[in-house]
């Protein structure tokens, strides 16, 4: 089964960048291959986690699938989950951290595993995919300082 992980720096506070991440109908904007997305429920727990359940539509050239998964929120840990539902995978899940730093500054960990439930499109879709999962974070790391500003680098 396809995993990828990565661990960023970036010069945003985790609560900043918890908001960009949990903010999934905006993915269609600026994530790779994401083409649509649509939250059909939102519920909250009573923890306080906040849960989702979305459609997202991936496209690539003449491939176009759509998923269903269900995204829990959890403000209070930083930290995202998304579970899938139904759809082309056999398998997806996807975890996002988000650990302070510093003033304005954290640690976003991503992680995401999954497997395409037909070898046909695991063929199609595999590698765009794997290359696409790979530019995730810089997507968010861009969309962050077109939001929030480009952060100001310390005069030397």
């Amino acid at each position: 089964m396809p995993k990828f992980s990565s661990k960023r720096r970036v010069n945003h506070s985790a609560s900043e960048m918890f908001d960009l991440v949990a903010d999934i109908e905006r993915y269609p904007e600026f994530v790779p291959l994401c083409s649509a997305l649509k939250v059909r429920q939102r519920m909250a727990k009573p923890d306080g986690t906040e849960v989702l359940i979305a459609d997202m539509t991936v496209s690539f050239k003449l491939v176009k699938e759509s998923f269903t998964s269900r995204v829990s929120l959890d403000r209070a840990n930083l930290k995202i989950l998304v579970e899938y539902l139904q759809g082309p995978f056999s398998n997806l899940e996807n975890r996002w951290t988000f650990e302070p730093k510093g003033e304005g500054v954290c640690d976003v960990g991503f992680f995401l595993s999954y497997e395409f439930r037909s070898r046909m499109l695991a063929l199609l879709m595999g590698s765009m995919f794997d290359a696409a999962f790979a530019r995730f974070s810089t997507a968010f790391e861009k969309r962050a300082d077109a939001i929030y500003g480009r952060p100001k680098l310390a005069s030397s």
